[in-house]
């Protein structure tokens, strides 16, 4: 039960980092955050692997990177649909 709180906030903290570094917003709070950490963890270490610390069951390194791509790509979408509204 504490690995899962350990890696739900470390979720919370990669995806904050992550959202920081990208330029636009990453929306939804914390929920949003801790998606944009998960993805982020999953998009780094697919593109990157698995090297440096390691906190959490995440690649701090990657995921970090993975985080601020993913919120990138997703505020390119945002504009994108934004832009087609009618």
């Amino acid at each position: 039960m504490v690995s899962l709180l350990i890696t739900i906030i470390m979720a919370i903290v990669i995806g904050a980092i992550g959202s920081a570094i990208a330029p636009g917003a990453m929306p939804g709070g914390i929920i949003g955050s801790m998606i944009a950490g998960f993805a982020g963890a999953w998009l780094g270490a697919w593109l990157l692997g698995s090297w440096g610390p390691v906190l959490g069951g995440f690649a701090v390194i990657p995921a970090i990177v993975g985080a601020a791509l993913f919120v990138f790509l997703l505020g390119l979408l945002s504009k994108a649909f934004r832009g087609r509204a009618v």
